[in-house]
């Protein structure tokens, strides 16, 4: 079987991993992983420090260096649950909380020697928003688990208090309404923290360079590797943030990996959902076929719980599904310990076998009463991929200009963009726009368009159908985003979950995948796997 790079992971990752058995390859060469090289930028060129913090200085006054390091082993690394626990027992209020992170991310992430630059912008009202909760902690009102937690959101999310830039110079100014999703959170008590980097238009413009690479942003850097390890992308600040314990939790987008791919590579638990589980209204697109948001976490239950406060339907979403069942179908039985692995069946890849964290993986599931079957992968490819998103995207970004953007943008088009970037291409394109390009010059019929689209999402499904079918599977099980871009077109769910380090330190996850609205099922084997094996550890020189 040929062997070849895949990662679709435009905004996936340039330096994801090698995935085998994906036809016309000249379809995705732009946008597959790349070798390691030196950064042709670091830190960003368009905002500053104090540009993050001009809003938030004043307000943090009162919190100390003393103050920051009594909280440390009452905060980091804790899950949701137990950051509720203290709370009720006073060790902390949702101010000092947030303060709390806020504080981190001063210290961490931007202008010293262990700088990420994993956050764009900060919420100038996110203490005024704890201090309410503060207020409303008494209230006998029974409140959502999200209640109060400090989250980020990837920076094409719109937020009603701070612009959303998709990383890009043409979209500094972009203040918007809040999306659908943040409006979930907000509903349930979410309090926004602020805004993570990303790989610019959510890796689908430059088409050669760096993940986690933004203009606004800068260049986002791997905790566990700084300049060593790629961020994965494009939700690369949501990522970055979360492992060096930024946030309780991030939300990212995926459209082909783009959310496996970063929490893959900083030891995250990542979900990217089925297509039509979580709105997409007011998030800066590339394709309304395959985009989805997701969250990025710590560990399984703070993901099952963003999740419930992100899940909705939304009438404005052609995607959007009307289900049956409330936002706790997806927590209620990790949170009462009631999962277990005795009796499923998985399929594993033959051509992934040679991986040991892999193979160690499979073994501790078949000692938690795993039935593990060896399957080959499906003979069928991707063909046509590239001409998907570029079609999706050349129709999906001017609605979103005209739908959900600010309306002092001055674009209608992708051409509008490429034009404005020329204007500045040292500051708005180092690297090029070699996929934006790409993007205008690609046509289709409409029935061309619709066969495409077909004929991609029956290849993704039948590459994970027939296994499971064959041999009874409850689902599949891959390494990072090897298997993304066919999770993706089929529209199936796949999460992945801290899996170990390699010999020089560098995170893996372990991915199951599924059927569709398998959520909750992809949480629990995660949840029961990551009991066993404890795999997370937080980046050593962030504690």
């Amino acid at each position: 079987m040929k062997k070849i790079i895949l990662l679709l992971t435009l905004f996936s990752s340039i330096a994801c991993h090698t995935q085998k058995n994906v036809q016309n390859e000249s379809d995705i060469s732009d946008i597959s992983e790349k070798e390691f090289r030196e950064f042709k930028i670091l830190d960003s060129k368009n905002i500053e420090n104090q540009d993050v913090w001009k809003t938030i200085s004043k307000q943090m006054e009162d919190f100390t260096d003393a103050e920051y390091e009594r909280l440390k082993p009452y905060i980091l690394e804790k899950n949701i649950l137990e950051l509720h626990k203290s709370r009720v027992q006073g060790v902390f209020t949702y101010e000092k909380l947030v303060k709390f992170y806020l504080y981190r991310i001063k210290k961490y992430d931007r202008d010293n020697d262990l700088s990420l630059n994993s956050v764009i912008s900060l919420n100038p009202n996110a203490i005024a928003e704890a201090k309410k909760c503060d207020q409303e902690f008494f209230n006998k009102r029974l409140k959502p688990l999200i209640f109060g937690m400090p989250i980020l959101l990837k920076d094409n999310i719109n937020t009603e208090d701070m612009p959303t830039t998709a990383g890009a110079i043409a979209l500094k100014n972009n203040k918007t309404g809040d999306a659908f999703i943040t409006k979930r959170l907000k509903q349930e008590g979410a309090i926004i923290l602020g805004k993570a980097n990303l790989s610019e238009w959510a890796y689908f413009f430059c088409g050669d360079c760096p993940s986690g690479y933004s203009a606004i942003g800068g260049q986002t850097l791997n905790p566990y590797g700084r300049k060593i390890f790629d961020t994965g992308g494009s939700s690369s600040g949501s990522g970055v943030s979360i492992a060096a314990n930024f946030a309780v939790a991030a939300v990212g987008t995926e459209t082909a990996g783009s959310i496996l791919s970063p929490s893959s590579q900083n030891s995250l638990v990542g979900l990217k959902p089925t297509i039509g589980l979580l709105s997409r209204s007011g998030i800066v697109p590339i394709s309304s076929t395959l985009d989805t948001p997701g969250p990025l976490t710590k560990n399984v239950i703070d993901n099952a719980i963003l999740l419930a406060a992100l899940y909705g339907h939304d009438k404005s979403d052609a995607k959007s599904v009307v289900l049956k069942y409330f936002g706790n179908h997806f927590y209620t039985n990790i949170k009462n310990g009631n999962v277990s692995l005795q009796g499923k069946r998985f399929g594993v890849y033959k051509s992934l076998l040679e991986d040991t964290l892999y193979v160690a993986a499979v073994d501790l599931l078949k000692k938690q009463g795993v039935t593990i079957v060896e399957i080959e992968e499906e003979e069928v490819g991707l063909p046509k991929f590239i001409n998907l998103l570029n079609l999706d995207m050349k129709k999906d970004l001017p609605a979103y200009f005209a739908n959900y953007g600010s309306k002092a943008l001055p674009f209608k088009s992708v051409q509008d963009v490429i034009d404005f970037n020329k204007k500045d291409s040292v500051n708005a394109m180092p690297y090029g726009q070699k996929l934006f390009y790409g993007i205008v010059s690609d046509n289709a019929s409409k029935e061309e368009f619709a066969d495409m689209k077909k004929v991609l999402h029956e290849n993704g499904k039948t590459f994970f159908n027939n296994p499971m079918e064959k041999h009874k599977l409850d689902g599949v099980l891959s390494i990072n985003n090897y298997h993304a871009a066919f999770a993706a077109v089929a529209e199936y769910p796949a999460l992945t979950v801290p899996m170990g380090y390699t010999s020089k330190g560098e995170p893996k996850g372990l991915t199951f995948i599924g059927k569709p609205f398998m959520e909750k099922e992809l949480l629990e084997f995660a949840y029961a796997y990551e009991q066993a094996s404890n795999k997370r550890k937080a980046p050593k020189n962030y504690n």
